[in-house]
């Protein structure tokens, strides 16, 4: 039962850290890119004991990196941009980021299905009959 209340707790948590993301990408605001680095300075900082420095730091680095990005125009940082967009699991906040971030969703690609191939497979095309 507490490991269920800490696990929801930490999907919380990295949920306002991409919401902080997401803020910052349609405000470019510096404000709000401070706000982004002081969830994942919190992130971070979770477990450690008072005087001990911070050795953890994914998402300070991450938010960094993102934080570049989001300001950048190219291919580069679109690159890393969709990397962290197919990280996410929550299909709105995927899609209110790509917005923000001005990606374009791929679209699911779909295979034809070959089932029914062999079905016609030995008669004449429509164009060789003959009446």
């Amino acid at each position: 039962m507490e490991s269920q209340r800490s696990d929801e707790w930490h999907r919380r948590i990295v949920r306002s850290w991409h919401l902080a993301v997401l803020r910052f990408a349609v405000t470019r605001d510096n404000a709000d890119r401070l706000s982004v680095f002081a969830v994942a300075n919190e992130i971070d900082g979770l477990g450690k004991r008072p005087n001990e420095s911070l050795h953890f730091e994914f998402f300070r680095s991450t938010t960094s990196k993102l934080c570049a990005a989001i300001l950048q125009h190219d291919g580069a940082a679109e690159r890393f941009l969709r990397q962290y967009l197919a990280l996410i699991d929550d299909v709105r906040l995927k899609r209110a980021l790509a917005a923000a971030l001005e990606i374009e969703r791929e679209a699911p690609k779909r295979e034809r299905s070959n089932r029914n191939a062999a079905l016609w497979r030995g008669l004449p095309a429509r164009g060789d009959v003959q009446h």
